[in-house]
């Protein structure tokens, strides 16, 4: 269900729909309101506040209107001292308590907020961790991130005031307009007169300003997104001299996000402008028909005061229609894109039922394995059929895009197979716990990530308590220690933002470190040296075999001299297994391993060496 209206042409000019789903605003707000009432007492006691600030503004006009008509008559020789003294103490309390519990309302309104907003952070951020990979190939980093920070504000906007302001509407609203209609309905329809009206103006203010904040907040994802990838690719942006052309393309989104804003202040000014001129047009009809009621005799000074009081006291909480509409349109929108991602159900979850992966001593097995991602009209994998036991190694090659990094995210589940079935130890691992499963192996990918923060907590990351003879370790078996010894403050050197002090090679090792010392069951090395020198790499992969004798170890690789000595090799093209065998099985069949031998070994071509002896992890030499 769609509500559409007439909107201004610089609306389709900003990229401005002009239809809204006029049902999600009432479900968002209640949602945001539950939320709310996860602090019962805070409500209660802001509710409270708010009443009771409400009250003592519909007393102050009574009150006023006693006052001047005892002023009035201890003019006229009347004794009024004493009672208009009284009532002079009684307007300064009902104030005192009114500015009270007002100030305790906002400190209430605004704890509350800040619990809720402390609440919806926490489950935006788990729920990012938990959502599949599959989830966050399509979502952009710099929209979860506007989510996350721009939008959260705007729901807490809502529930820091829109929420207790229309609570002390209501209340002044239905009180004050039983008692002036109690008074003189004639006088108290026209004190009222311009309620449907700028209740109206507000609603239309409302509908307005939702349709800009959701292109606001679209283009604010926009902005943080354009950002991110401007500092990630700094070193592109100034090695092809493209920053003129990177600002001019903030610039224009700057500029459209500025034009956006001036039309929604231009809105929300035309209708308190208007809002305020109803305002004024109601008083002075009540002051014009008052004053003729005065003239006959048919109502007192004091009462006409508290008429004109109570408007001036309404025009403030009437005038918060458009604020209290503007935060909730803001909240409704905000809060659409918060849940979107909320209510996200992760693709790749526990089975239920699922129970812990133990320590793994069985085979990894594939067993005719179909994948596809998502919105794909192919498989990346198709029939892949395969066995590695603890202390073997598993190569695999093939061109690029031909799937061997998927399927080496298909065994930590990254993504759920298509058809066929991985089991670890005989167990189908969508049987057993994602957390257990993934504790059992480690996987070093193609592009390495560190964090900014030193050595030893990169290195440590995957085994947070463990002791520092064995990141030592870990850092020498990755080659990486030497270095790190040199460095100023040793394994306590910061590394910098995504490991920016240290080179491509040096990131690889520390990746490498990083899996060994959390000391696997299963450990997959996703082309994790590509960075790193020939010699380097034969002395990482000699002492990483040494470290997983005992492991189950997948090596993906595009120099295939490091494969050489792999249990078995499998050459996958287009999803499938084309080739497999041992180093010389593969060159003796001449097939597609040969060829890639003979391009990055064309010293060697036509030779069929024998693969060099390992020792096994029985000790046996093969």
């Amino acid at each position: 269900m769609h509500n559409r209206a007439r909107l201004p042409t610089d609306f389709a000019e900003l990229g401005i729909r002009n239809t809204i789903d006029v049902r999600a605003m009432p479900r968002v707000l209640r949602r945001l309101v539950a939320l709310a009432l996860r602090y019962p007492w805070h409500c209660l006691l802001a509710v409270a506040a708010a009443l009771g600030a409400a009250i003592f503004n519909l007393v102050t006009p009574r009150l006023l209107g006693r006052a001047v008509d005892q002023a009035l008559h201890a003019a006229q020789g009347g004794v009024a001292g004493h009672a208009l003294s009284v009532t002079a103490l009684l307007i300064v309390g009902a104030c005192a308590l009114r500015g009270t519990l007002t100030g305790l309302q906002g400190y209430l309104g605004e704890n509350i907020a800040q619990r809720v907003g402390r609440d919806l952070r926490v489950a935006f951020f788990d729920k990012l961790q938990q959502l599949s990979f599959s989830y966050h190939d399509s979502a952009h980093s710099g929209d979860l991130i506007a989510r996350g920070m721009l939008d959260l504000e705007g729901v807490r906007g809502f529930l820091e005031s829109g929420l207790l302001r229309v609570i002390t509407l209501v209340l002044l609203l239905g009180v004050g307009a039983w008692r002036l209609l109690g008074v003189d309905v004639r006088l108290g329809l026209l004190a009222l007169s311009f309620v449907p009206f700028v209740v109206w103006r507000a609603a239309r203010m409302g509908f307005l300003l939702r349709l800009s904040w959701q292109r606001l907040q679209q283009l604010m994802s926009d902005l943080t997104l354009g950002m991110e990838e401007n500092l990630q690719g700094v070193r592109v942006v100034r090695a092809f001299a493209s920053q003129a052309f990177e600002l001019a393309k903030f610039d224009r989104a700057s500029d459209l996000a500025l034009r956006l804003s001036k039309l929604r202040i231009t809105i929300r000014m035309r209708a308190m402008s208007l809002m305020n001129l109803s305002h004024y047009v109601s008083m002075g009809l009540v002051l014009y028909a008052g004053g003729h009621r005065i003239a006959a005799g048919t109502m007192t000074v004091g009462t006409l005061t508290e008429f004109l009081t109570f408007i001036s006291i309404l025009n403030q909480p009437v005038r918060q229609i458009g604020m209290i509409v503007n935060s909730s349109a803001r909240a409704a929108g905000a809060g659409t894109r918060l849940f979107e991602v909320l209510d996200a159900a992760p693709a790749v979850r526990d089975a239920p039922g699922a129970t812990p992966l133990q320590a793994v001593h069985g085979a990894v097995r594939f067993e005719h394995v179909d994948f596809r991602y998502p919105g794909s009209e192919r498989n990346a994998l198709t029939d892949i059929d395969l066995e590695l036991r603890p202390g073997e190694i598993l190569g695999i090659v093939g061109p690029p895009g031909s799937g061997k990094s998927t399927l080496a995210h298909l065994i930590p589940r990254f993504y759920d197979v298509t058809a066929g079935r991985i089991t670890i130890a005989g167990r189908d691992i969508r049987a057993v716990t994602l957390e257990s499963l993934r504790d059992r192996i480690a996987l070093v990918q193609q592009e390495t990530f560190l964090f900014d923060t030193s050595v030893h907590d990169n290195v440590a990351y995957a085994e947070p308590w463990a002791e520092e003879e064995n990141v030592v370790e870990a850092a020498t078996t990755a080659q990486i220690h030497e270095h790190v010894a040199q460095l100023a403050q040793g394994y306590g050197t910061r590394v910098g933002e995504r490991g920016v002090a240290l080179s491509g090679g040096q990131r690889q090792r520390l990746s490498i470190a990083r899996a060994l010392v959390a000391d696997p069951d299963i450990l997959i090395l996703d082309d994790s040296t590509a960075a790193v020198d020939a010699a380097t790499e034969q002395l990482v992969r000699a002492a990483v075999r040494r470290a997983a004798h005992d492991k189950a170890t997948i090596l993906i690789a595009h120099r295939l001299g490091s494969l050489m000595h792999a249990d078995e090799i499998v050459v996958l093209d287009q999803g499938r297994i084309v080739e497999r065998g041992t180093h010389a099985q593969l060159l003796a069949a001449g097939g597609m391993y040969a060829a890639l031998w003979a391009l990055q070994h064309p010293a060697d071509a036509g030779a069929v060496p024998d693969a060099a002896p390992r020792t096994t992890a029985q000790g046996a030499t093969a």
